[in-house]
């Protein structure tokens, strides 16, 4: 039986680990259950799963916790410590699957048990690539892509000599605004953004695909992932949202991964490896499909996209400055300060004007921490000018 944790439990991803986990009871066994505010949410996978522990993020909800897993056997806890704690507490397996950057440090210290880290926080590896892999590495422990495109390629490059390897296209199904007048879009609303047309994601998450920031994300990532140069790395507008990623090699082959659009096929993968084990996923039939669609992105409606190959050339704390400034964006954004196409504006003039440029190997829990504190106080005094 192996012993899991989920860091980031009532989330999307969480949610649906717990879904697979739920399906097979005599081979997983729940150590520690993490959340936000969704309290009654939190409180009921602990008591299903029988968790050793349930932590919230947020200290002023501990004794919401408490009272909703009264008479129960699981220990509860609240804050940032207390998150801490639980990535510590000896798992086999571990997703990381806290939103933003607040990921960062319990998947370090999950990474130091030694266990394998099922990575679908983004944030990690865009902030800090150098110091997870270096930790990884130094705790004899692995790191596993959870996210549909990255898992896609580490699929499509088993067995693979990955000297060989060209390129990697990673695809986009284009947001919520892929069809809209590129004039539209500095009028749009949040409502509006928050929706997508093949996934059912988290608001933030959604926002972001509009915008193709978290497809800026997923370039950053899977350059430090696979150790790409950022010339191999192609993007693809792909509507069916059916081809995850592609990969490239030097004898004019592509090796494609093509699902339906289910986040519990990365997720069963990452669960499962390295073995693969039926998953409750519905089955792609092709001919009802009947056709597949690519094209380039367009600059002018995604500039938000060039933004990652400018992080990727700077190096150091690019990747830091990157995200802080664009979860900052995306909270003026949603609270109606800024409009949607000013996003990408103001975490370009952060990049530009960078206050963290320390170099690569300097690269520290602490120094990236400092960097994204900076960098969203730079952004609220743009914000605010």
């Amino acid at each position: 039986m192996r012993r899991v944790t989920i860091l980031g439990a009532t989330g999307s991803i969480g949610q649906n680990t717990l879904d697979l986990i739920a399906r097979a009871p005599d081979d997983f066994q729940v150590v520690a259950l993490t959340g936000g505010r969704n309290i009654a949410q939190l409180a009921a996978d602990a008591r299903r799963h029988r968790a050793e522990l349930a932590v919230t993020a947020h200290p002023d909800l501990l004794e919401d916790l408490r009272g909703a897993l009264a008479g129960s056997d699981v220990a509860v806890a609240a804050g940032a410590d207390a998150l801490i704690e639980a990535a510590q507490r000896p798992a086999d397996w571990t997703m990381s699957a806290i939103v933003g950057v607040a990921g960062l440090a319990p998947g370090l210290a999950a990474l130091e048990q030694g266990g394998t880290l099922a990575l679908a926080n983004k944030e990690s590896l865009v902030t800090a690539g150098p110091l997870m892999l270096a930790t990884a590495a130094r705790y004899n422990a692995r790191i596993l892509p959870v996210d549909s495109e990255h898992s896609a390629i580490f699929q499509a490059l088993i067995g693979e000599d990955r000297a060989a390897v060209e390129r990697v296209i990673i695809t986009a199904s284009g947001g919520a605004f892929r069809d809209r007048p590129v004039a539209d879009l500095a009028h749009v609303g949040v409502e509006e953004a928050s929706t997508h047309p093949n996934w059912d994601m988290g608001q933030r998450i959604t926002i972001d695909s509009a915008s193709m920031f978290n497809k800026a994300l997923e370039v950053i990532e899977a350059k430090e992932f696979f150790a790409l140069d950022p010339s191999q790395i192609e993007v693809l507008v792909h509507p069916q949202s059916t081809v995850h990623a592609l990969v490239g090699f030097n004898d004019g082959a592509l090796m494609a991964h093509v699902g339906p659009p289910d986040m519990r096929h990365a997720i069963g993968f990452a669960l499962n490896w390295p073995d693969r084990r039926h998953l409750p996923v519905a089955r792609l039939d092709l001919a009802s499909v009947g056709r597949l669609d690519f094209s380039v992105p367009d600059p002018a409606r995604y500039p938000a996209l060039a933004l990652a190959w400018q992080v990727m050339a700077a190096g150091g704390h690019a990747g830091a400055i990157f995200n802080a400034a664009k979860e900052r964006a995306l909270d003026h954004f949603i609270a109606g300060r800024i409009g949607f196409v000013d996003m990408s504006a103001l975490v370009a003039q952060a990049l530009d004007h960078g206050l963290c440029d320390a170099p690569k190997s300097d690269i520290t829990l602490e120094s990236v921490r400092r960097c994204d504190h900076l960098t969203r106080q730079q952004m609220d005094r743009l914000i605010a000018a």
